[in-house]
């Protein structure tokens, strides 16, 4: 049977009131699946001009989350379309990428996926940069920190919703059962055990090491960090002994603790990871949606369940 926990709970006003941000740290940096759940009014979050005082819970999966300098999580939303509560989806077509910081912090990034900037500005896209701070009309609960890119294809914004609780619930299911270095060299596991419970149908999970670096203006100084993504199709060649997957699509975002979308300081795309450290990354650029493919060299934890 599938165990979810509560690891870290937060009030409206962001304070703690069970679990704590160490037990969600670690849960995360175990691979652990995360959802939150959230509680708000419908006339206060999704539709102020409603006479509905209804009262909405809801609960997102986050498929990518993070492990920043060892010390702070955070989760992005990476296959949600906007919906239109309570009727349907959004009027264009766009993804999501909500993302929530351990302290309840929040950013949205919304790709559009038409590729129809002039929808909003125009027949001149605007330039990507800092925007002026807009707060959502008659939302007194909604804090807008920053916007940024407004009028591009891929809008981005941090935030606090005040909701009246935060409940980061884990499920701490994976088994990390192979280590290696950016050059493959076997830390701790072994390639047979991946090999076996792959081959026994069980789904595989990849942590990978400082995989944002080149968002950085400055590499050498940005901070350490894991992406965590679960993969998809797999593939074991037997005399060589090299493993390759391809993961779920992810969201990279510039290193920080908070994580925070900042202009040009985030991108989406797939992965094809291999147990030598070779990673090609599927990038789509979020103001084009052109894709190119990035090759580099990362340290990989690979858990199973």
């Amino acid at each position: 049977m599938t165990t979810w926990r509560c690891a870290l709970e937060l009030n409206e006003t962001r304070n703690i009131v069970a679990g704590s941000t160490a037990a969600l740290v670690e849960a995360i940096g175990r691979a652990a699946d995360l959802r939150i759940y959230t509680e708000f009014v419908h006339n206060e979050h999704i539709d102020v001009d409603s006479p509905s005082r209804e009262r909405i819970r809801e609960v997102a999966e986050f498929g990518v989350t993070y492990l920043v300098d060892q010390k702070w999580s955070a989760a992005i939303m990476s296959l949600r379309q906007p919906i239109e509560l309570p009727v349907g989806f959004g009027p264009r077509s766009s993804m999501s990428f909500f993302l929530y910081n351990q302290d309840g912090t929040q950013g949205i990034a919304r790709p559009y996926l038409d590729g129809r900037p002039d929808l909003a500005t125009g027949p001149v896209e605007a330039t990507p940069g800092p925007s002026p701070s807009q707060p959502p009309r008659n939302m007194p609960k909604y804090h807008v920190l920053d916007n940024q890119d407004t009028g591009t294809n891929a809008p981005s914004q941090n935030f606090v919703y005040d909701f009246d609780r935060f409940r980061y619930c884990v499920n701490d299911s994976w088994r990390e059962v192979l280590r290696h270095s950016a050059t493959g060299e076997v830390l701790s596991g072994s390639m047979d055990e991946l090999v076996d419970a792959f081959s026994s149908g069980c789904a595989i999970k990849l942590g990978v090491g400082n995989l944002c670096m080149d968002l950085c203006q400055d590499p050498d100084g940005a901070l350490d960090h894991e992406v965590f993504v679960q993969g998809g199709s797999a593939y074991y060649y037997t005399d060589q002994k090299l493993f390759i997957i391809g993961s779920h699509p992810l969201v990279r975002v510039r290193p920080g603790a908070p994580l925070r979308y900042t202009s040009r300081g985030w991108d989406f795309g797939w992965l094809m990871v291999r147990s030598d450290g070779h990673v090609v990354y599927r990038r789509c650029d979020p103001y084009t949606l052109k894709f190119s493919d990035n090759v580099s060299h990362h340290a990989i934890r690979w858990f199973v369940w």
